[in-house]
């Protein structure tokens, strides 16, 4: 918990983001709202993938602090500053050419300009980003969650007031709507890499082990190990987080009305799923650190307590969803016609907490094994060869609109909590075989 407290207080900032922009421009309209929602599911994914790419960092690292192996930590932290940045610089360029797909997906043609605009305000921000978290993954695999924390805080104090200002065009700032959203977050993501360049460069314990280094050339095969570990993530993260994108693009035929209430349910799940999801890097940190240590018994009693916790946390979010729906749509919207279809959404939403909460803490513990391809595959069949196509068949073949989907995702969520915990389970014992 003293991992994952903080991480918890970060991740709730950082998707308070999405939170922020999801308010400031349901504000403005349905139609701006709609605009930053079908923007949203662009480059989320994109964000998702490079997030998850450079996650491998923090096994490695904790691998390495097990070992006491300070040399290999020196090494892997300044090639995961360039991978992050190579990483940023392309999300940026496909962000820029989203046109295209737009077109291709049938998206309502008068939001196109408000969804392209607000994609390249955003993209402005990747480069940055893709640094700040490379070191952040970096100080979470050497248990130190505290910077995470601070920064992403940072980060959401200049989204809130850049919002305020760009959207609502204070202080002598024309109002930009939707658009405003992507810059306020571009400019956080920059505030939060400077916040991460100074932890590792004022911070007592970072310029002991001498972390960030003023120059450091490409090493061919540190960037090649990290991408091993981290595509498979990257890619499993990307997966599952595309399945959402998708179902936003796909309901647009529908119209701006249920594009804005999917948004608006995704909005708030994505802010509760920061719980669990931060207890999954806890449990990849502990398991990966007690692995380069040789504790087969402390690993198993990590991840033990590691699933039972987001289980129990799970249920509680579950519950809470269920009882207060109304009025966490109420937060988003006046419209009482969108807050009815959205508060239908958070209902099924609240369902699928549970098996989400469990396929995460069971991707993180195998994350910790250092087993990523497996469980990307795993994810594939899950979210794919199930939960879309089940989604689908509802939403479009039965015209059960965003309904249809949802229920598809669940389908989708409980399968991958299924093969993932007996992939886990398979692994726990054959790491318990050969050490005993």
């Amino acid at each position: 918990m003293r991992l994952s407290l903080p991480l918890i207080l970060a991740q709730l900032a950082q998707s308070s983001m999405g939170f922020v922009d999801t308010i400031m421009a349901g504000r403005v309209g349905a139609t701006d709202l709609a605009g930053v929602a079908v923007g949203s599911s662009i480059w989320f994914p994109v964000f998702i993938f490079l997030l998850g790419t450079l996650n491998a960092l923090t096994p490695s690292v904790s691998h390495a602090y097990g070992q006491k192996d300070h040399t290999s930590i020196r090494a892997l932290i300044p090639q995961g500053v360039y991978l992050g940045l190579t990483l940023g610089c392309a999300g940026a360029i496909v962000l820029h050419q989203s046109a295209p797909l737009l077109h291709l997906l049938e998206v309502e043609k008068s939001i196109i300009p408000l969804i392209t605009a607000y994609l390249k305000a955003v993209s402005w921000g990747f480069p940055a980003i893709g640094v700040c978290f490379a070191l952040r993954y970096c100080s979470e695999g050497l248990s130190l969650t505290r910077p995470s924390m601070l920064v992403s805080f940072a980060g959401l104090g200049i989204n809130i007031v850049a919002n305020y200002i760009l959207v609502f065009g204070k202080l002598g700032f024309p109002a930009l709507g939707g658009v405003g959203c992507g810059i306020a977050t571009a400019l956080s993501m920059w505030i939060m890499m400077v916040g991460m360049i100074l932890v590792f460069w004022r911070a007592k314990f970072f310029r002991h082990l001498q972390l960030l280094p003023a120059f450091v050339r490409p090493n061919r095969n540190t960037l090649s190990n990290i991408l091993r570990l981290g595509i498979p993530i990257g890619t499993g993260m990307f997966i599952e987080c595309s399945i959402f994108a998708v179902i936003a693009l796909l309901l647009s035929r529908f119209g701006a009305q249920t594009v804005a209430a999917h948004q608006i349910a995704m909005s708030f799940t994505g802010m509760v799923f920061m719980v669990p999801l931060s207890i999954s890097t806890a449990i990849s940190v502990r398991v990966s650190y007690n692995n380069g240590r040789g504790h087969a018994q402390n690993t198993r009693r990590s991840i033990g307590i590691g699933l039972a916790t987001t289980a129990a946390i799970a249920v509680l979010s579950c519950s809470m969803m269920t009882a207060t729906a109304p009025y966490i749509t109420s937060m988003y919207t006046l419209d009482s016609e969108l807050a009815a279809t959205a508060t239908t959404l958070l209902l099924l939403a609240a369902l699928f907490q549970i098996p989400d909460a469990i396929q995460v803490s069971c991707a993180g513990a195998l994350r910790g094994f250092k087993d990523t391809r497996t469980p990307m595959l795993l994810q594939i069949v899950s979210y794919w060869g199930i939960g879309m196509p089940c989604g689908c068949f509802l939403g479009l073949y039965l015209e059960m609109a965003a309904r249809g989907f949802w229920i598809g995702l669940i389908c989708g969520l409980s399968s991958a909590a299924l093969l993932l915990g007996l992939r886990l389970r398979r692994i726990v014992r054959r790491e318990t075989m050969q050490t005993s």
